[in-house]
């Protein structure tokens, strides 16, 4: 069979959709695939852009598989945008000069900001919102604007109040100019409207609505003059356009294919434009002549075109324009008729001004059949109410929008209802993978896609697993029937102190590796006693029963703690001895520590007696606990830094350090929004602002690198240390065993807003009881390894043979000679290309 070429000009979501979904269904090969990406980077998140704002890094925006490894009949060319097409010669002509001949054509050209033609619109000053170029030209004017200063956004639909939000996280004071009299005026009514102005006014925006923009000057000074239509005028550092979108259509006009009525390029439903080797998808697309600007259509479009250029007859299925999203920390949600504009169409409202929620269902005029809906503030109903548009109501409709009315439940949707509308996937689908053996979130989101775009549906997903009669066992292992959370709380209840009693009451049998160190944790986390103090010491895993990290070899590594990465020039001259004294080998770690490799267990005692002396500790580089708080160096030395980072690193630290919990914890701090510290890698990251600080929480590196996201902006010290404490001991009370903090947020039901809601708005009334348990950890703790060069019980444990404690292990040797030469040089360089030599690494496990 003979290879066809495809050209795909845009490489935005929908082109990477439209690629994914061809690979993935052609087995035979019968097409290769050329991507003409006008942008420097490849597919990126375009939906999540206000979010660069935060890391100022694309690879966190970047699509999973954008560059397509290992496939050879995808090429991606970067920079190179498509400037003609020759639809008789079949040909495209790039930004190079080169001619790319093609059997099959796929325009994914996205859409370009509106800019509204205002006197004054190409002002220095005056930006777009679209792309990561964008948001670097922004960021650039509001740096030089400084923290404080007023910027304007017109236009307050979904882009406009994104754009704001970004302005906001920058640190300007946004003013958002909407034409129409209400925010977001093609998703929410004009309820919804006044609760969502009121609502985002409190978060320091100032909102104009009913008005637009007349003319835009800029004084001597370079700050603009925004008059409105009100007669009223803003003085401005910098101003966005985020007033719509419009289809980037050039390219088809200029090779005389045919456009919709308002622009686009016209498609059937089979997304083939007036050229049949020609097709277009996503918002250039003018579907039946409609253009869709959300995701969920354009990636409609993207599956109609893979499956036709592979001889199936798919079809635009037609759009779904349902919302959910968060705007500046409001709940927003839209579905179906939201406006209400079907011929005889119901409207019932429930406002609860006091909650400050505002949600609206629209009915057919027998008030049966569910059209649409609105929900401000609270849209926690929508993962349920949106799969029911176009069906009979299963309650009476007020009763599903009231507090305490009923509940749609998983078992109320029939198969074909759509669970997922950005996928378009349905229960059926999902049920069928539950059958074949799909039996948590991660496992339906790989096999179905559902759920990994914008996440609205992840409850109703869980609520079908549980329908379909998953049964996901809490228990902690054969010995404990309760999870670790439940375990914390028996404990914190009883008084239980030791194992035996635990397992004796709540268990059954002697315990096991698992169930051991988990209950000695937790033992740890509520109480200041010593964990070799008596029975916990049994309890331990190698590394916490020796206070040390053990290496591949039997060897053990000791990391002294430096508090922020701190360390005096004497304490610098100790660790340099101690590594000489007893020949071991040393590497600065990943978290600005000292690693000293190769010591055996009877000098560890030895170690760490120079290191009390010298006033330092070991440092927990082993243990399931806070670990380290990395630093920048802050106001202190950075010409950039607007707080002392590294104050607040050795604050953090000493606070913190010592900390039991479910799995490690790692902390940074950085003293600007250029993030030298990394914090927003870390399960608790705080980056300074102008203001104060920003809390970041539940990142973290390993296997599964995630993103730390936002929890609070500009904290003053003492609400940022107040708000760790509660998150932390949060984290400790119910997290599960060895269950890192982003996957336990990623599981924890309401996520991100429901962490908010118990850390900073106290929603569960156990705000007191958090700081307190916090405080009673930091007026208890002691240094560990001080506390076994004080007790001779704890001390003899530091040997090789306990019936022979003056014999060494012969098998235990640590050659510092085999790595450095005399004159402390590396004997053999390693180098990429070089033949496999023995490296000081391989006989080690790094502690960072």
């Amino acid at each position: 069979m003979t290879t066809q070429t495809v050209v795909v000009v845009g490489h935005g979501m929908v082109g990477h959709r439209f690629v994914e979904a061809l690979r993935s269904r052609d087995a035979e090969n019968r097409w290769d695939v050329l991507v003409l990406c006008e942008e420097p980077v490849p597919a990126y998140d375009r939906v999540g852009l206000s979010s660069y704002v935060n890391s100022w890094d694309p690879a966190q925006l970047a699509l999973s598989g954008n560059d397509y490894p290992g496939d050879d009949h995808v090429s991606v060319r970067l920079g190179t945008r498509a400037e003609s097409v020759d639809r008789d010669a079949k040909t495209v002509t790039t930004s190079s000069g080169e001619v790319i001949g093609y059997d099959a054509l796929v325009l994914a050209t996205g859409s370009y900001p509106f800019v509204p033609p205002v006197p004054g619109s190409d002002e220095a000053g005056c930006f777009v919102y679209r792309t990561l170029d964008d948001l670097d030209r922004i960021r650039d004017a509001a740096e030089a604007a400084g923290t404080g200063a007023a910027a304007v956004v017109v236009g307050g639909g979904l882009l406009g109040l994104e754009a704001a939000n970004a302005l906001r996280m920058l640190g300007l004071t946004p003013h958002v100019v909407e034409y129409n009299s209400r925010l977001l005026p093609n998703q929410v009514d004009e309820g919804g409207g006044i609760l969502l102005e009121r609502l985002v006014t409190d978060l320091g925006l100032a909102v104009h609505t009913g008005v637009s923009t007349q003319s835009i000057t800029q004084d001597a000074g370079g700050s603009l003059r925004v008059s409105l239509s009100d007669d009223s005028d803003i003085s401005a550092a910098m101003l966005v356009f985020s007033a719509g979108v419009r289809p980037r259509d050039q390219i088809a006009r200029d090779c005389g294919l045919q456009l919709g009525s308002r622009g686009g390029v016209l498609v059937d439903t089979a997304c083939r434009t007036s050229d049949p080797d020609v097709y277009a998808i996503g918002e250039c697309a003018a579907v039946e002549d409609r253009c869709y600007g959300l995701v969920g259509p354009g990636y409609a479009t993207a599956e109609v075109v893979a499956d036709r250029l592979l001889a199936g007859g798919a079809e635009f299925p037609g759009a779904d324009l349902s919302t959910k999203l968060k705007l500046l920390g409001v709940d927003v949600a839209s579905f179906g008729d939201a406006l209400a504009e079907s011929e005889g169409a119901l409207e019932v409202v429930l406002n609860d001004a006091a909650k400050r929620t505002y949600a609206k269902l629209v009915l057919s005029d027998d008030a049966k059949t569910l059209l649409g809906g609105v929900l401000v503030g609270d849209a926690s109903a929508y993962a349920s109410l949106r799969p029911l548009v176009g069906r009979e109501l299963p309650a009476d409709a007020a009763s599903l929008i009231s507090p305490a009315g009923a509940q749609v439940g998983a078992g109320a949707l029939p198969d074909d209802a759509e669970v997922c509308s950005c996928n378009a996937v349905t229960k059926g689908t999902i049920c069928g993978a539950i059958a074949d053996g799909a039996c948590d979130i991660a496992a339906i989101k790989a096999c179905t896609s559902a759920g990994t775009t914008c996440g609205g549906c992840v409850p109703m997903i869980k609520q079908i697993l549980e329908s379909s009669g998953v049964e996901m066992s809490k228990a902690l292992c054969e010995h404990f029937e309760q999870s670790r959370a439940e375990l914390f709380q028996i404990v914190q209840a009883t008084g239980i102190r030791t194992f035996s009693g635990l397992i004796a009451k709540y268990g059954k049998g002697t315990g096991c590796d698992i169930c051991k160190p988990t209950v000695a944790s937790i033992l740890a986390s509520t109480s200041g006693d010593h964990i070799l103090d008596g029975e916990q010491a049994a309890l331990q895993d190698s590394n916490d029963h020796f206070l040390a990290n053990i290496q591949k070899n039997g060897t053990y590594s000791v990391v002294p703690r430096m508090p922020g990465g701190e360390c005096t020039p004497e304490q610098l001259i100790v660790i340099g001895e101690i590594a000489r004294d007893f020949g071991l080998y040393t590497k600065i770690t990943g978290g600005q520590r000292i690693d000293l490799f190769g010591a055996r267990v009877e000098q560890l005692p030895l170690i760490w007696r120079r290191l009390v002396d010298a006033g330092m500790e070991s440092g927990q580089a082993y243990g399931k606990s806070v670990r380290t708080v990395k630093s920048c160096v802050g106001s202190s030395w950075c010409r950039y830094g607007v707080q002392d980072s590294v104050g607040m690193a050795v604050a953090l630290e000493n606070r913190y350090r010592g900390l039991r919990s479910p799995h490690k914890l790692k902390m940074g701090v950085s003293g600007c929004a250029r993030e030298c510290a990394e914090a927003r890698g870390k399960d608790v990251g705080v980056i300074a602002t102008e203001r104060g600080w920003n809390l970041y929480v539940a990142g973290n590196g390993g296997q599964s690198p995630k993103h730390a996201q936002l929890l609070a902006g500009d904290l003053d010290s003492e609400t940022l240390v107040r708000y760790i404490d509660r998150y932390l001991m949060f984290y400790i009370r119910t997290a599960d065993r060895l269950q890192r903090t982003a996957p336990w947020l990623e599981a924890l039901d309401g996520g991100l807003d429901h962490l908010r809601a118990v850390v900073c708005d106290d929603s569960l009334g156990i705000a007191d009881d958090l700081e307190a348990a916090m405080a009673r950890h930091v007026d208890s703790y002691t240094d560990e390894w001080a506390g076994v060069l004080a007790d001779p019980e704890k001390l003899a444990r530091f040997v090789s043979f306990v019936n022979a404690p003056d014999e060494l292990d012969p098998t235990v040797a640590f050659n510092q000679d085999a790595a450095y030469a005399e004159d402390g040089s590396r004997k053999v360089p390693v180098l990429i290309g070089m033949p496999a030599v023995r490296s000081p690494h391989d006989d080690f496990v790094t502690a960072d």
